[in-house]
């Protein structure tokens, strides 16, 4: 990178915002699946003039430039290499309003998803996106990598609750489509260009979001049950018992909650492991009464039907945490792991699950295959652990997890996006024209190529 440009960034931003050397170094990641920044230089812009005018220096110059939010993302949509300049959005983080009648929400994209929720909750309402990752990822990433989590069966995915957003592409052009109505039909709907695109059609600067109405119920239970077709069955009986308040039906296998609750983890176990899956069932509803009894009643009946072996019904808002809490453990889990997300039809995840298990088993003897995630909404995680990874072992291992979920008609990302990680799978899950259409729209935005290049697809 040339001193013209560094200086041109300076000016920009200031001197203090732009890093360089070892104090690139300095920069601290929140979870182990990264492997650091290896940029040429780290700018942090204040403003989405400033994200513009950065932008414009380093289009002209054919620099490369790769935005940073919160660095929780999992498939390296973020990884940096030395010739990089990085494009921090931390300074990115006022929220700039909330108009309770209208129930939106403006912020820009630095800001955390947990200081969003808060502000919400201050307000009387309900941010309606949740993620594990709360306290660290920002909203331009939520955006960007159309984020899934806890509460998609309620609510949907990120994409659902975005009304409007800003966004700076990679020729410094601003495009401010900061709609805030529920109906607008005027012509193209451009905020779903950038919504997915995993920030490598434009960078997101502003947001608008949907807020809902706090629920004033909430129901929380962990059931233990011990084998996956009886999972799949409780599923069916819960969508059609608890139609409108159903928010979230997670599972775990076991290895997974052994490595969250002790002995082996570091949170107390209200049941105790050895169950082959563990179930976190909850609703969200507008009388507490009403749909208390609608939900206790579920569980009496999955019980009588033998579909239960144990179970904690949550009594307090303590009690609701510390299920959750369990379920939010990922860490162990994905750390010094290759983790994959997948989508395919709930009923066809447990055998879907034991088809990758045997075939990483097959090679891999001493792996540790781990499944957990939103079956409600038809998406596994399966964490592999436990091998000492080179890159034959990846490939492998990446071959195991894609290759027996494509007899199912899988999606290869359910929802942590493509990155550079799934690049190559993902004609499993998109057509040649799709893809092509993907590079074409690439092309047309960003003919230099020097926006987060190489990621979701190959436009070279």
């Amino acid at each position: 990178m040339s001193g013209d440009l560094v200086t041109q960034l300076v000016n920009i931003v200031g001197e203090r915002h732009v890093l360089c050397g070892a104090a690139i170094g300095d920069i601290e990641f929140p979870w182990e699946t990264h492997s650091g920044c290896n940029a040429k230089a780290v700018v942090r812009p204040a403003s989405t003039e400033e994200v513009a005018a950065v932008m414009r220096c380093c289009n002209a110059a054919r620099q490369t430039v790769v935005p940073f939010g919160g660095m929780t993302n999992l498939v390296q949509g973020c990884a940096t290499s030395p010739d990089d300049v990085v494009l921090s959005l931390e300074r990115l983080n006022a929220i700039e309003g909330l108009d309770r009648l209208a129930g939106t929400l403006t912020a820009q994209s630095g800001v955390t998803l947990q200081a969003a929720q808060e502000a919400a909750a201050d307000a009387g309402l309900f941010f309606p996106v949740d993620i594990g990752a709360r306290a660290n990822c920002q909203l331009g990433g939520l955006a960007a990598s159309n984020a899934g989590g806890n509460k998609v069966i309620r609510y949907g995915m990120t994409r659902d609750t975005v009304l409007g957003l800003e966004a700076v592409l990679p020729d410094g052009t601003v495009i401010s489509s900061m709609n805030r109505y529920i109906k607008n039909n005027s012509g193209f709907d451009l905020k779903h260009l950038f919504i997915g695109s995993e920030g490598v059609l434009g960078i997101i600067t502003r947001i608008i979001f949907r807020l809902r109405t706090t629920p004033r119920s909430h129901n929380v239970a962990l059931l233990a049950c011990d084998k996956f077709d009886d999972v799949v069955a409780m599923l069916a009986i819960a969508n059609r018992a608890l139609p409108n308040i159903l928010s979230a039906f997670e599972v775990m296998w076991n290895n997974f909650y052994e490595l969250a609750v002790q002995p082996r983890g570091r949170l107390a176990a209200p049941l105790a492991p050895g169950a082959a899956q563990y179930v976190l069932i909850e609703t969200m509803g507008v009388d507490q009464a009403q749909d208390e009894a609608a939900f206790e009643a579920l569980l009496e009946d999955l019980m009588a039907q033998d579909l239960v072996v144990d179970g904690m019904l949550a009594k307090s808002d303590r009690e609701r945490e510390l299920i959750w809490e369990i379920r939010d453990e990922v860490e162990p889990v994905i750390g010094a792991a290759h983790n994959f997300d997948v989508s395919l039809r709930s009923a066809d995840i447990g055998r879907y699950v034991e088809s990758v298990d045997a075939a990483i088993h097959a090679q891999f003897p001493e792996a540790n295959v781990i499944g957990f995630g939103h079956l409600g909404d038809n998406n596994v995680h399966v964490s592999v652990k436990d091998i000492a990874w080179d890159e034959a072992a990846i490939r492998a291992v990446e071959h195991a997890v894609y290759g027996c979920l494509e007899p199912y008609s899988g999606a290869v990302s359910a929802e942590h996006g493509i990155g550079l990680e799934k690049r190559d799978y993902l004609p499993i899950t998109r057509s040649s024209a799709e893809i092509e259409l993907m590079k074409s729209l690439k092309r047309m935005l960003d003919p230099n190529n020097i926006l987060n290049p190489g990621k979701v697809i190959d436009a070279a």
